[in-house]
């Protein structure tokens, strides 16, 4: 793949480009603001979303779509997951048959209920090599080429081998499966529980409760990918174990700092107005909800989340809920 574009100019979008532009190779970095793309290209860097951080000057950032796909053998996308579908429409006229989509969104889509490859799936048409990128990886430590190790899913072994052995490199690292539906499932509701973390480290409950949230979370994430097809093993792995802990307690994560500011008692419109990037888990929260109800798998953490998000329940309320429920076998189902 000596050609490779990447799609979204948030900070995921951008260290991934940083990261496949290193070998020498031909990368283009779209965009949707014409301003932001401008100002990459001055200063070789992408400071409104990843400071710091040297551009190779094989990466090109462009805001037109058709030349940032032009040539490409492999397309990445990390644009929101409410921003995919419209995008991956508009790429599809541009892209020649046959080549590599790999998502690296972790979220679900409200409106359908749809995870990020079968929006995919729907819009480039059935038997498209798509992969999906999902694990423990904050933007900012893979720019600089700290260590970081993922998933890679897809229904083809053959993509899923071409995804390990192009994005892999000395600090990157790659391990391959088949279970699409695990690894989006645990890379979409991991933002979710990681909401509900930050609130309880905000109300100062200490490290036994966010312990026993995250690996109540772990559970009720587990039971959801089970119930949509998904393996149970993929959760304990690193697109669901690994993301979940990362997410719920690193520094940098955008949704652990959601559920931090909601636990000071601030208004969710007021917190979402003040950041510049995505919390997926936000949107997903709904998603998952209503997907648990389809499916038949009750999901108490996202419920009680629900209420907090929409205003109708105050984050200690939440977890004190959450603690009164009837107690139960820890295999159980619910």
């Amino acid at each position: 793949m000596q050609r490779i574009a990447v799609l979204g100019g948030g900070a995921w979008g951008t260290a991934l480009a940083v990261h496949l532009a290193r070998p020498d190779r031909e990368v283009s970095l779209w965009a949707r603001d014409g301003g932001l793309v401008a100002e990459m290209s001055a200063t070789g860097e992408n400071r409104a979303y990843l400071p710091g951080v040297e551009m190779p000057a094989t990466l090109r950032p462009t805001a037109d779509l058709d030349r940032a796909l032009h040539g490409a053998a492999c397309v990445v996308s990390a644009i929101p997951s409410h921003g995919t579908r419209e995008v991956i429409r508009r790429a599809r006229p541009l892209l020649a048959r046959g080549t590599v989509v790999v998502s690296a969104t972790k979220g679900l889509e409200v409106e359908t209920l749809l995870r990020v490859s079968e929006v995919m799936e729907e819009e480039l048409g059935a038997g498209w090599p798509i992969a999906v990128l999902s694990g423990p990886s904050f933007a900012a430590e893979l720019a600089r080429g700290a260590p970081t190790a993922v998933s890679v899913a897809g229904r083809s072994d053959d993509t899923v081998a071409a995804v390990q052995r192009e994005f892999r490199s000395r600090y990157f690292r790659l391990y391959g499966t088949r279970d699409l539906v695990g690894v989006e499932i645990g890379g979409a509701m991991k933002n979710v529980i990681a909401i509900a973390a930050g609130a309880v480290e905000s109300l100062g409950l200490g490290d036994n409760a966010r312990s026993a949230l995250i690996t109540r979370g772990l559970a009720e994430i587990s039971r959801l990918a089970a119930a949509l097809g998904g393996q149970r093993e993929t959760l304990a792995g690193l697109s669901g174990l690994g993301d979940l802990v990362l997410t719920c307690t690193g520094r940098l994560s955008r949704n652990r700092s959601v559920g931090i500011e909601l636990g000071k008692g601030r208004p969710l419109g007021e917190i979402l107005g003040e950041m510049k990037a995505v919390a997926e888990g936000v949107r997903t929260t709904r998603a998952a909800l209503a997907l648990g109800g389809r499916c038949g798998v009750e999901l108490p953490i996202t419920a009680q989340m629900a209420d907090v998000l929409g205003g109708r329940k105050t984050p200690r309320d939440a977890v004190e809920e959450l603690m009164l429920r009837r107690q139960r076998s820890e295999v159980e189902a619910g």
